[in-house]
């Protein structure tokens, strides 16, 4: 798990090091320089005979960074110039620095952009410090480094990526590398911004967390499928957990199965869906495993509740009367009963026309709507909400009580406590129809993963297990079958494969 910063806590993690710990900040700088330099040689394709590299400067730190790049490059016998965008009356002390050492050694500059002579281009022009759009001669120069074939590296930030909401402002640098330092910013977790950033990886300069840091904000990895479970090996379908669907409706039976089958292979040990009676037929035929049920009266129902370790109310559940009255059943007589319940698709739908449900919702509940969804959830307009994704999903899981998994490219998970997750696993293949029922199942399977645990993790944790192992599989399907023709089925089925690494 690893830390998102903004670019204001990175500048108050950067002074903190500086000050209170006593690293220069020209030491920091030298290591930022010495990490990128490492990374770039890792992927330059041509020798230092052919190899010809182009490092553009600003006057602020980031600029630093690159004529300290630049002059590595220089002193191991690569081909390199250095051109200053910003004026040198403008510069920073340490970038200022930095200039008159790389002239005490040589390092050449340039006054020509001639960009098809370069291999290779390194954008240091601004980093996380840029507050307004790029105009003028700054856009124009590149919009012209943009063009060129160039590999692209960028220090810290593309030029242009607003550092913590990923947007582009004005123009921006696309590069083919970022290395960025200490650690990743927000801003190249969300589009454009992880797209312009092209592969990231994240350096360690020195800049650590502090006991005052106010971070709040992870991404996960590989590594943290170990916090999940192992499973008894004592234990039987009933330990493994028990999981009721509360979905389907005449001729949407797919959601239910869907959701269903993600919820098995992610290891539920029983699974039973409430429908209605249209649905028997095929949901038996697809899917043999799952038990099913038709019946709604007080009686039966309280049966399933009682029977079920988990409750998912929604997908494919439609909006009739009847839809109604299913999901507000079990949603209240779940909510009473303090089981976790994931509320989805057509349970959302119905909680947005319904927003006294909300009594409903607590600790032991996880929405998880996409963004219109949102929308109709808490009244603000698709475009508000795609510019603030994180205090959306905060602002509803303080209000509600609940964990809420906001779906979109970059998923946001929230919880009351004001501890996020910025999903980083998924692809665009995955943006199809049945992705989000098969979500709810694996969301379902984390659950009954840790019904019997002797260990557990809060639920924002378990969502956010869930929403990185949903777009690892994604991801696995993709590399597998392309993502233009990966379906969500596909998705289940290359779930086995990321549990079982």
């Amino acid at each position: 798990m690893k830390e998102l910063v903004t670019c204001t806590q990175m500048k108050n993690l950067d002074e903190y090091t500086i000050e209170k710990m006593g690293i220069p900040s020209c030491v920091l700088m030298e290591r930022a320089a010495l990490c990128t330099v490492e990374e770039m040689k890792k992927r330059m394709k041509a020798g230092k005979e052919t190899e010809k590299i182009l490092v553009i400067c600003g006057s602020g730190n980031n600029g630093g960074d690159g004529i300290a790049i630049a002059r590595l490059l220089h002193l191991d016998g690569w081909k390199v110039s250095l051109f200053l965008l910003g004026k040198e009356k403008t510069m920073t002390p340490e970038t200022a620095h930095q200039l008159k050492i790389a002239r005490n050694y040589q390092v050449h500059e340039t006054n020509n952009l001639d960009l098809y002579e370069y291999t290779t281009i390194v954008d240091a022009i601004f980093g996380v410090g840029l507050k307004r759009p790029v105009e003028g001669h700054y856009a124009q120069i590149i919009r012209e480094l943009n063009a060129a074939t160039a590999f692209k590296v960028a220090v810290d930030i593309p030029s242009g990526i607003n550092g913590d909401t990923g947007f582009e402002m004005g123009i921006a640098f696309r590069a083919d590398l970022t290395v960025t330092f200490a650690f990743r910013k927000r801003g190249l977790c969300f589009y454009p911004g992880r797209m312009y950033g092209g592969e990231i990886t994240v350096a360690d300069i020195g800049i650590y967390t502090n006991e005052d840091s106010d971070s709040s904000m992870h991404h996960l990895e590989k590594s943290d499928l170990s916090l999940l479970p192992d499973m008894l090996p004592y234990g039987n379908k009933g330990t493994f957990g028990k999981v009721l669907f509360v979905s389907g409706s005449p001729g949407m039976c797919g959601a239910a199965f869907l959701a269903a089958s993600a919820a098995f292979k992610c290891g539920a040990g029983m699974v039973k869906i409430q429908t209605v009676e249209e649905n028997r037929i095929p949901i038996q035929t697809l899917l043999p495993e799952a038990m099913l049920t038709c019946a709604f009266t007080e009686e039966e129902n309280q049966k399933n509740l009682d029977w079920c370790d988990v409750l998912v109310i929604g997908p494919g559940l439609g909006l009739t009367g009847t839809s109604r009255e299913r999901a507000q059943w079990f949603l209240s007589h779940g909510t009473q009963k303090g089981i976790p319940i994931i509320l989805d698709a057509d349970g959302l739908n119905l909680l947005s026309v319904h927003p006294d449900w909300q009594k409903y919702l607590g600790s032991n509940t996880i929405v998880t709507p996409h963004i219109g969804e949102m929308s109709r959830l808490c009244g603000k307009s698709i475009g508000e909400i795609q510019n603030s994704l994180v205090k959306t999903a905060l602002e509803y899981s303080r209000s509600t009580g609940c964990v809420c998994v906001l779906k979109d490219a970059c998923t946001t998970v929230a919880s009351p406590d004001g501890k996020t997750f910025l999903n980083l696993s998924g692809n665009a293949g995955m943006a199809t129809a049945g992705s989000g029922d098969v979500l709810s199942g694996v969301l379902a399977g984390i659950q009954c993963m840790y019904h019997f645990a002797k260990h557990t993790e809060s639920e924002g944790m378990k969502a956010a297990l869930g929403v990185y192992i949903h777009g690892l599989a994604g991801d696995l399907a993709a590399q597998t079958l392309g993502r233009r023709g990966m379906t969500a089925r596909d998705i289940i089925r290359f779930l086995p494969e990321i549990l079982k690494k």
